[in-house]
């Protein structure tokens, strides 16, 4: 069995993944290490260990990740993410804190031993700013040839940003540390805005988790119509939320779900296009891509996916 790290600043979508990979037997969850975005480090550590509970897999390990980019000295929430994520991060509903603690292993630490104990059967799914994979690359680079593929949420390639006209929310957070990954030669997967816009949920599939009738599909359920009433302002031509990181786990899980490009990129550092993620003009005629770009996204079946494994999480979990 594959064993896969969840890497996230957890809000609603982070959550969303969460579940997915509960609810996906071909994989294990061995830890989540948390970062910035969405909410503060401590926020999401605190997020991923009541989900985990409440969702009845209290065995799943959080691991502290680096607070803020690698370019800064500290990191504010933006007034848009309380926006569409709630102060809390997952749509302001209130689930009991956890008794346990995060571990005392740094995020990067366990990246890094991961690496080297699991190799190939290793997925990590980074679904917020490339921070803690970028620092754990430069302290042990070796580990780009031991692990068995990076599948990222974030960036653009054929459509546009939704931060700027060029740049995706998790790239933009710290575009220096996902130029790191981009050219370090790592199996990536970068699974962007390209196929996540594409994959959407609405009301009619919050209230099927809601008839479920249990405490976790409950939360499930008011969390992601927070979400919904969200896009519903920010992107009402949509008519619905995009499903961006619980796409990424489900490629991780299953890549057939997408049609790919290789390309070697990497991720515009200076300059008005900062966080612009485009191919790498320097290795173009490179014939080793160690990048794929999703590009088509098979919907019907990846909405299917989605709603039977976490409808089947929710309704075990109780």
């Amino acid at each position: 069995m594959k064993k896969m790290i969840l890497d996230l600043d957890t809000g609603i979508d982070d959550t969303l993944a969460i579940s997915y990979a509960l609810g996906s037997p071909e994989v294990e969850l061995i830890g989540i290490t948390s970062t910035y975005g969405n909410v503060l480090l401590e926020q999401g550590m605190r997020n991923d260990l009541a989900i985990t509970d409440l969702l009845g897999h209290p065995e799943v390990k959080v691991y502290p990740g680096l607070p803020h980019s690698s370019t800064t000295d500290s990191f504010s929430v933006l007034p848009i993410s309380e926006f569409i994520h709630g102060k809390n991060g997952i749509g302001d509903v209130q689930i009991p804190d956890s008794t346990r603690k995060p571990e005392t292993q740094s995020a990067v630490d366990f990246i890094i031993d991961a690496a080297k104990t699991y190799g190939q059967d290793l997925i990590y799914v980074p679904t917020g700013p490339m921070t803690n994979i970028a620092a754990a690359l430069r302290k042990a680079p070796e580990i780009k040839d031991q692990i068995g593929k990076i599948v990222l949420m974030g960036g653009a390639l054929t459509v546009c940003g939704n931060v700027s006209a060029w740049s995706e929310a998790n790239i933009s957070q710290d575009p220096d540390a996902a130029n790191e990954l981009f050219r370090s030669g790592a199996p990536v997967t970068m699974i962007g805005l390209d196929v996540t816009l594409q994959t959407l949920l609405t009301y009619k599939e919050t209230a099927r988790w809601r008839d479920l009738g249990t405490k976790a599909s409950a939360f499930l359920a008011d969390m992601t119509d927070f979400y919904i009433k969200a896009y519903e302002t920010t992107s009402p031509h949509l008519g619905g939320c995009g499903l961006h990181d619980p796409l990424a786990v489900a490629v991780a899980v299953d890549p057939t779900l997408v049609k790919t490009l290789p390309i070697n990129m990497q991720v515009d550092v200076e300059g008005p296009t900062r966080g612009r993620t485009i191919g790498d003009n320097t290795r173009l005629n490179d014939p080793h891509k160690t990048m794929q770009v999703a590009v088509e996204v098979d919907v019907p079946r990846f909405l299917n996916e989605f709603m039977s494994r976490i409808g089947g999480l929710a309704q075990q979990a109780g």
